[in-house]
């Protein structure tokens, strides 16, 4: 198993669900936007575990910054950040850009509750032809992805022409980019969408609490 930095964990031991929450390629896990997300989400009683891959605790321990690790690290890194928390069927994984992509790489294969991802990068900036929503395409995992509507790596009306599972639910931020930041012209703040972003989490929390604590109700696939 990789070796694990420390957690950074928000929120009451005794929540109901617990979230894996992964930073983006170029930011730490103690990013203002991982901060507002996390404590938001522990506000409202749900526990929030925060890590970062191994290039970020090496940029972190030498204060040197390097780019992301090869794809088959950062996947082995969070299958060891899954096995640490326990129990998948009280476990939410995802996180900000990079860090839900990876997780849904790993949400159907590990059992896990749920997915987030907070700003999918559906392609890079400037090259919508490069896609990677193949395997979104299939997802059994009950999932939700915040976007903004104006993200560089897949805007509203780029986003609604993919083929993406009935799995994945979609909820747009008024105007935001990919850090959810809106235009001042919009008559929208950052701070809103960040709240907006936290309020969706939690709607889709309580959807997956209430789906498991309904008598009768199926186990999600």
């Amino acid at each position: 198993m990789p070796e694990l930095g420390p957690f950074l964990f928000d929120g009451p031991t005794e929540a109901p669900l617990t979230l894996a929450f992964a930073h983006g390629a170029g930011a730490p896990m103690d990013h203002p936007f991982m901060l507002v997300i996390a404590r938001g989400l522990a506000e409202r009683g749900w526990r929030v575990a925060r890590f970062e891959f191994p290039y970020m605790q090496r940029a972190r321990a030498t204060g040197r910054r390097a780019g992301p690790n090869a794809a088959p690290v950062l996947l082995a890194h969070y299958a060891a950040v899954i096995e640490a928390l326990g129990d998948p069927d009280r476990l939410v994984i995802g996180g900000k850009s990079m860090g839900g992509r990876i997780a849904s790489m790993l949400a159907d294969a590990h059992g896990v509750r749920g997915l987030f991802c907070l700003g999918y990068p559906f392609h890079p900036p400037g090259r919508p032809e490069k896609l990677r929503v193949s395997h979104l395409e299939a997802l059994r995992t009950p999932s939700l992805i915040v976007q903004g509507e104006r993200d560089p790596f897949g805007t509203r009306a780029e986003v609604q022409s993919y083929p993406l599972s009935p799995a994945i639910t979609l909820r747009w931020l008024p105007d935001g980019d990919h850090s959810f930041k809106p235009r001042k012209s919009s008559g929208h703040t950052k701070a809103e969408n960040l709240q907006r972003a936290v309020l969706r989490l939690d709607e889709f929390l309580r959807g997956l609490r209430d789906r498991r604590s309904s008598p009768g109700s199926p186990s999600p696939t």
